[in-house]
């Protein structure tokens, strides 16, 4: 090889930007699969995390007897969390790199959910439920950037898709465990204790398969870790990038002003961008307003609920629900060959859109096979609008961004989030639920305009950063 001026940044920039275009269009292999798995499996985490809340929040209730204000803050306030978290982690791991990150906030998330088991009041549950999404919008940022960049074209986006088949499952498995601790008899005081603090269960399972992850190659070249760098990309790709010189070199670190210019610099990167970002508040709001509350929905409602105020019935319509919503989740990312980012986020929000009006019809007019049936073609639909937004915004933006770009994005789902989930109960309260269920109605309706007139397609799509500055 050719002797390379180390000190020289445009030639390192161009045998960085040559390296990272090599690993984009590396064909997938077993350690960058495993690698994707371990950090998609973070949204089974906070699947259960969000959603067990959900079932117990009737406890939580009886318990706290908290204000319809003090409620909203209780199931929003991980969203607060994670929308910090999102930011700050993305930040963090594009500059400190992504395994230093993933370990700390999973240790994190353990600690804080065991502490949701010992709250002595409902201001005390708001401030750890706050804390605990700081590590899962942390881990989700990063993750993101993880599976960008260690897995092939095509692979790495169905992976990141499978966010939500993921979410449905961590759905699912709360439904029936707290189903069955409830039809135990458990005091209902220790039961809502319990399935809150189970979560760091999973988290521990998850730190200790990650310890042996290695960080990126594309994350250590973009800090100059070049030696790291090309033992790591032999690991996961069999390929030693010959190109790189054998020692680090220092490169400027990334600027949070240089994502914006670069992003807006080009067309593709910008449209999809934007769109990632309303789609992501959309689909945030369109399920914590009103999917996130579907089981209190329903037992008010009546569905399923019995003679004597029983509702276990209602728990298992509510997990045949999420079966569907989980199979919808795993089938969306297999349709992306076949009709597209764009056609994905379009039939996603449109279905989402019936499912909404045909809810708040049913909940009207007491018609409660409505309800069920708008309430399956919600998840439907949403777990297939919802499955892509922080792949594109993170699949478009340069490697020495991507996490940035991964916290940004789910910065607008855990904001959206946060609102639905404050607002929907003070607006039930006002308008009632279904004329607040008419008002989620219309971010879905957003949301495909966006995916309709906003959208490139960006299905294959490998990034490739220009040498020139933008």
């Amino acid at each position: 090889m050719a002797a390379i001026d180390t000190q020289d940044p445009a030639t390192i920039r161009k045998l960085s930007d040559e390296a990272t275009r090599v690993l984009l269009n590396k064909p997938n292999t077993l350690s960058s699969t495993q690698g994707g798995w371990m950090m998609i499996a973070t949204i089974l985490i906070e699947a259960w995390d969000l959603y067990a809340i959900a079932f117990v929040l009737i406890f939580i209730k009886t318990d706290f007897n908290p204000t319809a204000a003090q409620l909203g803050l209780a199931t929003a306030a991980v969203q607060g969390g994670a929308l910090i978290g999102a930011l700050l982690g993305g930040i963090f791991a594009d500059y400190f790199g992504r395994k230093k990150v993933f370990i700390g906030t999973m240790i994190l998330f353990i600690v804080l959910a065991l502490a949701q088991a010992f709250v002595r009041d409902i201001w005390e549950l708001i401030l750890i439920r706050f804390l605990i999404g700081i590590p899962l919008g942390s881990d989700i940022s990063n993750g993101y950037a993880y599976i960008m960049e260690s897995m092939s074209k095509g692979k790495r986006e169905q992976m990141g898709s499978r966010w939500q088949f993921m979410f449905g499952l961590g759905e699912v498995f709360a439904i029936i465990i707290i189903t069955v601790m409830y039809i135990s008899g458990m005091d209902h005081s220790l039961l809502w204790r319990v399935a809150l603090a189970l979560g760091a269960v999973p988290a521990a399972i998850l730190l200790f398969w990650r310890l042996d992850l290695p960080e990126t190659p594309l994350s250590l070249l973009q800090r100059g870790h070049f030696r790291k760098a090309k033992e790591v990309s032999k690991r996961l790709f069999d390929d030693p990038l010959d190109m790189l010189p054998n020692e680090d070199v220092q490169l400027a670190k990334p600027k949070l002003g240089d994502f914006l210019k670069v992003i807006w610099a080009d067309p593709i990167k910008k449209r999809a961008t934007i769109f990632s970002w309303i789609s992501n508040a959309c689909q945030g709001a369109e399920f914590t307003a009103w999917g996130f509350y579907l089981p209190v929905i329903l037992v008010l409602s009546g569905v399923g609920v019995s003679s004597d105020g029983n509702i276990t019935g209602t728990n298992m319509v509510t997990a045949l629900i999420f079966c569907l919503a989980t199979i919808s989740g795993y089938v969306a990312p297999l349709m992306l060959p076949k009709i597209g980012h764009r056609g994905v986020a379009m039939w996603g929000f449109g279905l989402a859109f019936l499912g909404l009006i045909l809810g708040g019809l049913g909940i009207q007019y007491d018609w409660k096979i409505i309800i069920v049936v708008g309430a399956c073609i919600l998840m439907w639909g949403h777990y297939w609008d919802a499955s892509n937004g922080m792949t594109i915004s993170s699949m478009v933006a340069p490697s020495r961004f991507k996490a940035t770009a991964s916290g940004f994005g789910y910065v607008f789902v855990k904001g959206a989030s946060f609102f639905g989930a404050f607002v929907f109960p003070i607006l039930s309260e006002q308008f009632g639920k279904a004329g607040a269920t008419f008002s989620v109605a219309i971010l879905s309706l957003i949301g495909f305009l966006a995916a309709k007139f906003i959208l490139p397609e960006v299905y294959g799509y490998v990034e490739t950063e220009e040498l020139s500055d933008p």
